[in-house]
């Protein structure tokens, strides 16, 4: 069906036509119309009333009568208008010497071009329907009654019942060619018909038409669907709240919606609940969705860097943080595009936020910022801009004779704690995939270490609340190990292991049953326990939080890898007394690194690089599981052979392996290796 609010209507090649006025009574269905003969369909009496309305707005197509049996005039198109008019003439509305409009067609070619295309005559402009239909409307015809005679949707009808509402002088420019009919649905969404009026004169008497004028007209005092704030507000969520909306009545514009100030509660709630995560840390944190608040003159927006600034090195981990934050943004609008997952659109604008704090504070040469001015971005939900003191309020260490430049003060005045050894990522051959199964599984392990030890929880929890309440170090989620800000390990994309962070959930699920018994509040449940089922009870809360996942190998934790370094040299981590590599993880590495683990292992078959990637994964858990092995990427203490500078045994791929797969080219079951009797009993377990 053509949709006439949005067609286009080309003038077309001029045709000579022979259009005459003849009496109705004269005029008859020719029999080579091709519904000759067909009884009147039950929407009759609504096209009569319609044309009764209207008029006839397309001629009929007739031919000269033949012989005596036709009537002077034959339609060959317009069978049902004709019908109409006989059902008016039969009704006495009108009578038989009611003038038709007509064309006549003599040549035979255009008689049967006529019949087979049903339309010879050039097309009804979009002028003359908008004023048909307005005068249909004026009648009192519904808009159902015109769709159903017209066969459009009542949609169409409306948006063209819509544009007959214009002054006259609208569609005269319209017909005309002074203005298109994109431009006269501008005109007809315009309040005042004085308005209208003017601007569609202006047109016609050729001044032409601004349509930018009109649109920001329109746009004055209305919020549409793609304010800012809907980036973190869903249309159900505003819907569910009570907001009205308003729909475009021809779909080109952008929803209005009619309460902003539900938009603005929904934005400003959400955004709290992110804000709460920096509040707890000290910070002061100004959230708005209107006009910046006035914030103190001691305060200084950070955030621009100088060349001349920082140092090569400082500028270098500036650069890195800055592509940091880059990224993490990318990550932000992923999770907004979800709006399903609120929760992990919020933990990934906290990270984005975190990302800011150490670009920014790095930037400004280590001054620590305290107040955060949160406010809304159509692409990430919010934009945060830090503050810190001005550095001219910060006064300098040392003699009060003695000036230094406040930079340099501020800088030598932060205090740089020793660093922990900590053993480098294996990344070389390792893509971001398998480098964040590596560290999920390394984290859950550390995880169960340190539910096992009460005393190494302590520690780690009093150094973190040390940290976060005593140094006010701006540390983010992503430079720490231990989280305190209660947010368990759980990534969306990762899986608890039984053994390892399962056991630990057993444990707290247990609690939780536990407390419930009770029928205490739970400070109250929690002061009573012994105090070995305190200590018990905190080294689980404090693991369970534990998080050195790393999703990329470009992203590389290294704060928070010398905190796990400490962690697990203190409670003595060592997975393989709960776990060895099973089927799940082993399935992430590649064939050859599997082949490498078997060497490892002291495994070494040929056979290895004949078999299927599901039977070298079966094949390597059950070794691992034999020898209580598990990959040094695993564990988070520092070996004797890194120290020395050598690859870990456990992840050095064997040459005499590399290459060997199916896809080589290189014979199958060639090379010089030892079948162990161990290696001969698991590969014979892996193919049963």
């Amino acid at each position: 069906m053509i949709d006439l609010a949005s067609a286009t209507w080309p003038a077309g090649p001029r045709i000579d036509r022979d259009e005459r006025t003849v009496r109705l009574g004269d005029l008859a269905v020719a029999p080579e119309n091709l519904r000759y003969g067909e009884a009147p369909d039950d929407d009759l009496p609504t096209l009569a009333a319609t044309i009764r309305a209207a008029g006839v707005l397309q001629r009929l197509t007739v031919r000269p009568g033949r012989g005596r049996k036709e009537k002077a005039w034959m339609a060959l198109d317009g069978r049902r208008r004709l019908l109409a008019l006989g059902h008016l003439l039969d009704a006495g509305d009108i009578d038989a010497d009611h003038p038709v409009d007509v064309v006549v067609e003599t040549d035979p070619g255009r008689q049967a071009a006529a019949v087979l295309l049903t339309n010879t005559a050039v097309p009804v402009h979009i002028a003359d329907v908008i004023a048909a239909i307005g005068r249909m409307m004026k009648s009192r015809l519904t808009v159902p009654a015109i769709a159903r005679a017209l066969g459009y949707e009542p949609l169409e009808i409306k948006r063209l019942a819509a544009l007959a509402a214009l002054p006259s002088v609208a569609l005269v420019a319209l017909k005309s060619g002074r203005i298109n009919l994109k431009q006269a649905r501008l005109l007809a969404r315009l309040a005042e018909p004085a308005e209208q009026a003017e601007i569609a004169q202006a047109a016609l008497d050729g001044h032409g038409f601004r349509d930018w004028q009109i649109l920001e007209r329109l746009d004055e005092g209305r919020v549409t669907g793609r304010d800012r704030r809907c980036a973190l507000v869903d249309p159900a969520a505003y819907g569910a709240a009570g907001g009205r909306t308003e729909v475009d009545l021809f779909g080109e514009l952008a929803p209005v919606l009619l309460d902003p100030g539900v938009l603005t509660d929904l934005w400003t709630r959400r955004v709290h609940r992110i804000a709460a995560a920096f509040e707890t840390r000290g910070l002061e944190v100004h959230v708005t969705a209107d006009p910046e608040p006035d914030l103190p003159d001691d305060l200084e927006a950070v955030g621009y860097v100088y060349g001349n600034d920082l140092t090569a090195e400082e500028m270098a981990r500036y650069r890195a943080q800055r592509d940091r934050l880059n990224e993490r943004a990318e990550a932000v609008e992923v999770a907004l595009a979800d709006p399903d997952r609120p929760d992990a659109a919020d933990r990934a604008i906290i990270d984005m936020v975190h990302a800011r704090l150490e670009a920014d504070q790095t930037g400004c040469g280590g001054r620590a910022v305290t107040t955060l001015l949160m406010w809304p971005s159509a692409r990430t939900g919010i934009e945060v801009r830090c503050y810190a003191p001005r550095a001219s309020d910060i006064e300098p260490a040392g003699d009060g004779d003695e000036t230094r430049d406040a930079g340099a003060a501020s800088t030598a005045a932060a205090y740089a704690p020793p660093e922990v050894e900590t053993p480098e990522p294996q990344t070389e051959g390792v893509n971001h995939a398998l480098h964040a199964v590596r560290t999920d599984v390394a984290t859950r392990g550390l995880i169960r270490a340190l539910a096992d030890d009460p005393g190494a929880a302590l520690t780690a929890l009093i150094a973190r609340l040390f940290n976060v309440l005593v140094r006010r170090a701006q540390v983010a989620r992503s430079e720490a190990a231990v989280t305190v800000l209660a947010t368990a390990f759980n990534p969306a994309d990762g899986r608890v292991i039984e053994a390892l962070d399962g056991d630990v959930r057993r444990r707290l699920d247990q609690r939780r049953l536990q407390w419930e018994a009770s029928g205490e509040t739970v400070m109250g449940w929690i002061h009573r326990l012994a105090h070995g089922e305190k200590m018990a009870l905190l080294a689980e809360l404090t693991a369970i939080s534990l998080d050195v996942r790393e999703a990329r190998t470009s992203l590389i934790r290294r704060s928070a890898r010398a905190e796990a370094a400490e962690l697990a040299a203190l409670c003595g981590a060592d997975i393989t007394l709960h776990w060895t590599p099973d089927a799940p993880f082993l399935q992430a590495h590649a064939k050859p690194l599997l082949i490498g683990m078997l060497e490892a292992m002291g495994v070494c078959d040929d056979r290895a690089a004949t078999l299927k990637k599901t039977e070298l994964v079966d094949w390597v858990a059950a070794e691992a599981a034999a020898r209580t092995w598990a990959p040094a990427g695993l564990s988070w203490t520092v070996r004797d052979s890194e120290a020395a500078g050598t690859a870990p045994e456990g992840e050095r791929v064997g040459e005499a392996v590399r290459g060997q797969g199916p896809e080589s080219g290189l014979d199958e079951g060639t090379g010089a290796f030892v079948v162990t009797p161990a290696g001969e009993a698991a590969l014979a377990a892996a193919f049963a």
